[in-house]
C-alpha cells in the first residue's frame, strides 16, 4: 500500500514551477515511478467542447481524442466524478488503448468550477485500485492543482 501523505509531500516539493505543462509532465513521471503496478499514467485535457485531448503522459502511445460520451475518461469528464473500474472489460464503451490494461482510475480535474481535464491511471491487474488509492490519487491531483497556474 502506498504512503499517499508522504507522496503528496514529495510531489509538492517536486512541483517547483507554476507552469501547468511542466507540472503535468512531472506529476505523470512521479506517479509512474512511485505507484506500483501501473502501465499508463497521464492527463487528458478539455481543449475542445465535450472532448478530451491527450496531454502529458507516461506509457504506450494513447488514444486521442476521447469524446465525453465514451469510455471511462469520458464518464469522469461528463460527471466530474472519479471513476474507479475494477474490470475495464466489463465496461461496454471502454476505449482499449492498451489491451494489457485491466483496471482504471480516472480523476477529474476541476479548476475555478470548470473542467480542465482528467488524470487517467491504468493497470494490467484487475481491481488494482482500492478506495484508499482513489483518495490518495485525488490528494495528488489536489497537490497538482494547487501548484499550477492554469490561465493562458
Amino acid at each position: 500500500m502506498s504512503d499517499y501523505p508522504r507522496l503528496a509531500r514529495q510531489l509538492e516539493a517536486l512541483l517547483d514551477s507554476r507552469d501547468w505543462l511542466t507540472n503535468a509532465a512531472q506529476t505523470c513521471a512521479f506517479i509512474m515511478q512511485e505507484i506500483p503496478d501501473l502501465n499508463w499514467a497521464g492527463f487528458y485535457l478539455q481543449r475542445r467542447a465535450e472532448t478530451l485531448i491527450l496531454g502529458p503522459f507516461q506509457g504506450k502511445p494513447a488514444c486521442n481524442p476521447i469524446p465525453f460520451s465514451n469510455g471511462v475518461c469520458g464518464a469522469a469528464a461528463r460527471t466530474r466524478q472519479t471513476q474507479r473500474i475494477d474490470d475495464v472489460h466489463a465496461i461496454a464503451d471502454h476505449i482499449a488503448c492498451d489491451a494489457a490494461s485491466r483496471s482504471e482510475l480516472v480523476v477529474p480535474i476541476v479548476v475555478d468550477e470548470a473542467l480542465w481535464g482528467v488524470l487517467d491511471l491504468d493497470s494490467p491487474h484487475p481491481a488494482r485500485f482500492s478506495g484508499d488509492d482513489q483518495a490518495g490519487i485525488e490528494c495528488l491531483v489536489a497537490t497538482f492543482i494547487a501548484a499550477s497556474d492554469f490561465a493562458g
